[in-house]
């Protein structure tokens, strides 16, 4: 299968290469490198670097001519969103607009889209499934959902297939920990718990969230590049973790033991996000395998092995 991953020099996106190439299957990459690391990218991909709102997408899509497309390109920072909501526009709208106009030219069959669960704002019950109400709280959820109406009319008015999977927070390797852009708590918490800084714990540190692995993710996606047409997907554990927990047990893991500082509630910022994936299991044959305790200590190894702004050893 021919694939192409916008974003796939990130987090994720590198995550959906890997897997993508060990299957068998040819990939592309479209990254900028703003945000993606040059150490990220496998070398049996073919690098483009481009902005996905760069006019030009359109003849790497006629160059390529993928089957699939594995949409990870994204602004993707709450808090970014809601001190730049225009930025996040054009990257999260306008940029998948690109994207999208893109893949009809080239006669690709199927978009598998990084949707989020912030396009679900503050829970009405739990867990969160398909069935309930999208009332984003941040700019960011905004132009995730509005993506999700994009795919449909692309669907209904282009035959561009597409599978929009709403992932939890994501975590593992390579998840950077700088400024703010894919910064997960975790990998920030890592960061700082072994540079000698003191951390911050935002609001009460009781919010809680649905900490997914991104093996769990990648295999969603490819998953999703041969099922789950025209659907939307929560791609979560079901199981939610408190900041104050995952900092105990990050802190616990490392044997360093640091009284964190205390902030004030970020805007956007969602009281608690658990997610049910029983539509995914069913549908999809999908199922989170990766339990926190397994993978938070192969995130610490891999931060521990990798990581050069850091002043301590783990015991």
């Amino acid at each position: 299968m021919k694939t192409l991953v916008t974003g796939g020099a990130g987090f994720i996106g590198s995550h959906i290469v890997d897997l993508l190439l060990d299957r068998g299957h040819q990939v592309a990459i479209i990254d900028d490198l703003s945000t993606g690391r040059m150490e990220n990218l496998n070398p049996r991909a073919r690098l483009y670097r481009l902005d996905i709102a760069d006019p030009a997408l359109n003849d790497v899509f006629q160059s390529e001519k993928p089957e699939v497309v594995f949409h990870q390109a994204a602004q993707m920072s709450v808090k970014a969103s809601t001190e730049d909501p225009v930025h996040d526009a054009q990257v999260n709208v306008l940029g998948l607009l690109n994207v999208l106009q893109s893949a009809v030219a080239a006669g690709t069959r199927k978009v598998v889209f990084a949707s989020s669960g912030a396009t679900f704002g503050n829970p009405v019950y739990l867990p969160i499934d398909e069935q309930h109400p999208q009332n984003p709280g941040s700019p960011y959820g905004i132009t995730k959902m509005v993506a999700e109406h994009y795919l449909k009319y692309f669907a209904e008015d282009h035959g561009l297939n597409f599978t929009a999977l709403r992932y939890g927070n994501v975590y593992g390797p390579r998840q950077d920990s700088q400024g703010y852009g894919e910064a997960g708590v975790i990998a920030i918490f890592l960061r700082k718990l072994t540079s000698g800084e003191t951390p911050v714990i935002y609001w009460d540190g009781e919010q809680v969230r649905d900490y997914v692995h991104v093996a769990d993710v990648a295999r969603a996606n490819l998953l999703a590049a041969t099922a789950g047409d025209r659907q939307c997907y929560c791609i979560g554990t079901g199981i939610g973790t408190s900041v104050n927990e995952l900092y105990r047990r990050l802190s616990e893991t490392l044997g360093v033991i640091v009284e964190p500082r205390r902030g004030p509630r970020r805007p956007g910022d969602l009281r608690t996000a658990i997610f049910s994936s029983s539509k995914a299991r069913t549908e999809l044959g999908w199922d989170a395998q990766v339990a926190l305790k397994e993978g938070l200590a192969e995130t610490v190894e891999y931060w521990m092995r990798t990581s050069t702004d850091r002043a301590i050893t783990v015991p």
